[in-house]
């Protein structure tokens, strides 16, 4: 398995995680993730990469049966408005593709708000940096690790 950023940034910091891999050869959604994991939709989470109408970026965490709120979104980050960035932006932004964007290890730091569900988790997944790839931790260790925010930003 080769390492991503996200991997070696979490094992540098010593932070406890787990790798599971799967297949994604048919395509793949995060709900259809959760599903190969065997586990709960809600504690499987994907990264959102947006970008304010002043032009700053933001990361926002969300399961992946839920929905960003762009308004929640806005209000956390103290925004005017939100939008999601376009998918040809996401690479030389990031560094991460469409499908296995982490909210560990980015080209840049970005200030990131992780989903309020996920604060009592005594873990979740996130995408581990590549598809096919997921990271099990602690939410409040990403949290810690990445100077991110627990905040409602999910659609009800």
């Amino acid at each position: 398995m080769k390492k991503t950023n996200a991997m070696r940034i979490l094992k540098s910091e010593n932070i406890d995680f787990e790798i599971i891999e799967y297949s994604t050869k048919d395509g793949i959604s995060g709900t259809d993730v959760a599903e190969k994991l065997g586990e709960n939709k809600d504690k499987v989470f994907k990264t959102l990469v947006t970008e304010s109408k002043e032009g700053e970026n933001f990361v926002f965490v969300v399961p992946v049966s839920s929905e960003l709120d762009l308004k929640k979104a806005a209000r956390a980050s103290n925004s005017k408005k939100i939008e999601m960035i376009p998918q040809k932006k996401l690479l030389p932004l990031t560094g991460y593709v469409h499908g296995g964007c982490s909210p560990v290890g980015m080209k840049k730091e970005f200030k990131t708000y992780i989903d309020s569900s996920a604060e009592d988790l005594n873990f979740f997944y996130i995408s581990g940096g590549k598809v096919g790839m997921q990271i099990k931790l602690n939410p409040k260790e990403l949290v810690s690790l990445i100077d991110g925010e627990f905040s409602d930003i999910k659609k009800e």
